[in-house]
C-alpha cells in the first residue's frame, strides 16, 4: 500500500534500533531522565500530588508499579504513570523543548510504569529503555513541527497534552515492542485522549495535563496490543475530515523516514532547556535579567533600598496567561512575570521557598508589584527560541537602571553544566531519598545503557 504520514510514524516506531542513538542523543536524554526523576520526587512533596495520589488509591486494582517519593505504595501501571505525571508538572519544574512542549514528563512515568509491569522474562533492558524515551521524544518533536503555530508560546491547546500524549504512546508501543499495525493504531487511539486547553494554566489541574498525557498515552499503546483499531490515517491532513490537524489552525505533515543506518534524532540538533527554580519557562529570563539589575542597583546604593525605586518597567512578550500582575496563590505565582522579577529583586534569588503562602503575600513583595509597568517592544516575541526579558528600574533621582537577559543559563544556548544538573537533582531529591539512593540513582541513569532490568530504575 502507499506510505501515508501515519505509517511512516509507525515504521519509525517499529523499526528503529538502539544503534541509532548517537552520542549525543544518549547523554542528553540520560540528563533528561535524571532530571525528570528529581523535579517527579520532589513535587511528590505538593498538595496537588496528594490529591491526584488519594484519587487513584481509590480504585482496587493489580498493583504493581512504584510511585514517586512514596516507599512501598504501588498503583496499577496506568495509575502510577498519571500520579508520577502529576508529580512531574505539579511545579513547573520539568524540562522544556523548542518548539514549545514538556517532554520529558509525558513519556518516563509511563515507562518506568511500563516496566514494572511486564513479566520478569520480557523485561526491558537500560538500552531498550533509554531507545524507546527517545522514540517517544522524537514522535513529539516531529509533531510540533507540523505547524508553525507551535512555534510560538500556544494560546489554545497545551502542547504536552496533544504532542506528549502521542509521544507516550509511540514510546510505550516501542517498550512493549508492537508490530507496526498495532503502532499505528496506538497512535490513533492516543489522538483520541489527547488535548487541554491552555484556560487551566497557572491552576491545580494543570499538573493533570502530563499526568493524563502519559496515563492515556500507555493506555492506547496498551489498547492497541489487545487489538483495538483507529483511523490509520491519524496523522495524514485528510480535507474535510479532522484528524491530528484539529489541534493546529495550519497543518502541514511529512513522513518521518525510516532509519538507515544513521538516523538524526530532533535532539541531536535541538537540546532541552532545564529550569533552575520551578516556574514557567518565560519566568527564566525575567529572572535573570532581574537579578543583573540587582547587582548594579546595590554597586549604586551599596544595599536594595526599594523605597528608592518609583517605577519598575518589564519588557516582556505578550502572553496573557504569564501576565499576572497580581497573583494569590503558588500556581498563579509560578505563571506571573510580575511575582518573578520583583521576588528576584527583593531576594537575590528564586527557589522552592518563593512559592510558599507566606512569601506570595508579603507586604513588601506587594510593594514592589505596585511599582511594576510592564511593555511589549515589538521585537519580543512569544517565542522561546527569540524572546528577551529586560527589567529597568527607574529611580527617584531620575537614574534609570537596566538589567536584560537574551539566554539565561538552562536555555538550550547556554545549558546547565554536569556540575549544576546535578546539584538541582541532589536537592529535589534529598526531600524524600537518603543520600545513598539519591546517588543510585545518579549511577544508574549515567550507566543506563548497562542496566540489564530497566524496572530497576
Amino acid at each position: 500500500p502507499e506510505e501515508t504520514v501515519t505509517s511512516s510514524f509507525a515504521s519509525f516506531i517499529h523499526a528503529v534500533r538502539p544503534e541509532h542513538l548517537s552520542k549525543t542523543v544518549r547523554h542528553r536524554s540520560k540528563r533528561m531522565i535524571l532530571d525528570s526523576i528529581g523535579v517527579g520526587l520532589v513535587g511528590s512533596t505538593t498538595h496537588v500530588f496528594d490529591i491526584a495520589l488519594r484519587y487513584c488509591r481509590l480504585y482496587s486494582s493489580v498493583a504493581v508499579s512504584s510511585v514517586y517519593g512514596k516507599p512501598g505504595v504501588k498503583l496499577s501501571p496506568t495509575l502510577a504513570a498519571f500520579t508520577n505525571g502529576v508529580a512531574t508538572h505539579s511545579m513547573d519544574f520539568d524540562d522544556t523543548w523548542h518548539p514549545a512542549t514538556h517532554p520529558s514528563g509525558a513519556v518516563l512515568p509511563a515507562l518506568l510504569a511500563a516496566s514494572q509491569m511486564l513479566p520478569p522474562s520480557t523485561k526491558p533492558n537500560g538500552m531498550d529503555f533509554l531507545l524507546a524515551f527517545n522514540v517517544g521524544l522524537e514522535v513529539q518533536g516531529r509533531l510540533m513541527h507540523f505547524s508553525t503555530e507551535t512555534h510560538n508560546i500556544p494560546k489554545r491547546f497545551h502542547p504536552p497534552s496533544v504532542v506528549g500524549t502521542m509521544g507516550s504512546a509511540a514510546a510505550t508501543a516501542k517498550l512493549l515492542s508492537l508490530s507496526m499495525a498495532q503502532c499505528t493504531h496506538a497512535l490513533g487511539i492516543a489522538a483520541s485522549l489527547a488535548g487541554a486547553p491552555m484556560a487551566n494554566a497557572a491552576t491545580q489541574a494543570k499538573p493533570l495535563h502530563i499526568g493524563n498525557a502519559t496515563r492515556l498515552g500507555l493506555e492506547a499503546a496498551l489498547l492497541a496490543a489487545r487489538g483495538m483499531e483507529a483511523n490509520p490515517l491519524i496523522l495524514d491532513d485528510i480535507p474535510g475530515c479532522s484528524g491530528f490537524s484539529a489541534f493546529y489552525g495550519v497543518y502541514q505533515p511529512k513522513p518521518l523516514s525510516t532509519p538507515s543506518d544513521h538516523h538524526e534524532f530532533l535532539l541531536e540538533k535541538q537540546d532541552i532547556a532545564f529550569k533552575r527554580f520551578p516556574a514557567h519557562l518565560g519566568m527564566h529570563w525575567v529572572v535573570d535579567a532581574a537579578l543583573s539589575v540587582r547587582n548594579l542597583f546595590i554597586n549604586y546604593a551599596g544595599s536594595f533600598s526599594p523605597s528608592l525605586i518609583r517605577t519598575i518597567v518589564l519588557k516582556i512578550p505578550v502572553s496573557k496567561y504569564i501576565n499576572r500582575p497580581f497573583p494569590s496563590s503558588e500556581h498563579q505565582a509560578r505563571h506571573s512575570f510580575q511575582f518573578n522579577a520583583c521576588t528576584a529583586l527583593l531576594d537575590g534569588e528564586v527557589g522552592l521557598s518563593s512559592f510558599s503562602e507566606s512569601s506570595i503575600h508579603r507586604q513588601e513583595l506587594r510593594e514592589l508589584l505596585d511599582k511594576v509597568v510592564v511593555e511589549h517592544p515589538e521585537d519580543n516575541v512569544a517565542n522561546f527560541d527569540k524572546m528577551y526579558g529586560e527589567v529597568a528600574l527607574l529611580l527617584h533621582s531620575g537614574d534609570v537602571l537596566t538589567g536584560k537577559c537574551d539566554t539565561f543559563y538552562g536555555h538550550w544556548r547556554k545549558p546547565l553544566s554536569k556540575e549544576s544538573l546535578l546539584k538541582k537533582f541532589r536537592s529535589n531529591a534529598s526531600h524524600v531519598l537518603p543520600e545513598e539512593k539519591t546517588e543510585t540513582i545518579i549511577t544508574m541513569v549515567d550507566n543506563l545503557e548497562k542496566l540489564s532490568d530497566s524496572s530497576q530504575l
